[in-house]
């Protein structure tokens, strides 16, 4: 069992695959004996940050808010999982400095993958002017300069992924004694 809290913020465009690689890596921590929150974007959104819009400052209130609550829970030995496009670098930073143990895993995903995957109509709603403020459109995704994962979600399998995200977590000794990476897959 491990009481090693630490927080993992999956960041990258709206369809890069976050959310779904932040639930099928829940199970995998708690096979391991961790306990696990997922703080997803919309989730949050919907129930911590409602009533915020998508300017600069209110997505930036919105990461800020998520990043306070994964704070509480990986410094109570937690593993706060944090699924949110987040796009500005500076507030993820600034996320990164109130943690103590933070990962970051970037989402790399091309525009075109991302909108081909898109089943809600969002990116083409945004080109078409309807949605406004739009990652990866009509407002930035600032890529993370050195995060500690990149996976590749238009080249890797979802499997893929996942392994490179706790060979990761297990080189730096956040999950404990117990290493099942082989018999993950």
């Amino acid at each position: 069992m491990s009481d090693k809290g630490f927080t993992l913020w999956f960041t990258g465009l709206s369809g890069a695959g976050k959310s779904t690689l932040a639930a099928g890596l829940m199970p995998l921590l708690r096979e391991r004996g961790c306990s696990v929150e997922l703080l997803d974007g919309d989730e949050v959104r919907e129930n911590l940050s409602k009533g915020l819009g998508f300017s600069k400052e209110d997505r930036d209130t919105n990461i800020r808010r998520i990043g306070y609550v994964a704070n509480l829970l990986s410094r109570n030995g937690v593993v706060a999982i944090c699924a949110a496009i987040s796009p500005y670098r500076d507030v993820r930073d600034e996320v990164r400095r109130m943690t103590a143990q933070f990962v970051e895993v970037y989402v790399e995903a091309p525009l075109e993958v991302v909108e081909e995957r898109d089943t809600k109509g969002l990116y083409k709603k945004a080109r078409a002017g309807i949605i406004k403020n739009f990652t990866g459109i009509s407002d930035p995704y600032e890529p993370p300069h050195s995060p500690e994962i990149v996976v590749h979600t238009g080249q890797e399998s979802i499997d893929e992924s996942l392994a490179k995200i706790l060979a990761h977590l297990e080189g730096r000794d956040l999950l404990g004694e117990r290493s099942l990476a082989a018999d993950a897959f």
